[in-house]
């Protein structure tokens, strides 16, 4: 890794919590297979909109990603995934 890439971490407790929180049954638990599967599917979400808005900046010559970058870009992520 780059020393000027950050490491992105989600805990695997919050994202359990997250998923059991849309749950319509108490009783309905979350496997561990899942849990680690959605934390790396929301690492390479997260990766991919700083990418994909670091780029929309560069394309509108700003030196600085703003929220209005990550909004443009947001539709067509979220197609994607």
């Amino acid at each position: 890794m780059d020393s000027t890439e950050l490491e992105i971490v989600f805990k695997k407790e919050t994202v359990s919590k997250v998923l059991t929180m849309f749950f319509k049954d108490e009783k309905t638990k979350v496997s561990s297979d899942a849990v680690n599967l959605m934390t790396e599917m929301l690492k390479i979400f997260a990766v991919e909109a700083t990418r994909r808005s670091m780029k929309q900046a560069e394309n509108e010559d700003c030196d600085v990603v703003d929220l209005e970058h990550v909004e443009k870009i947001l539709p067509e992520l979220l197609l994607d995934f």
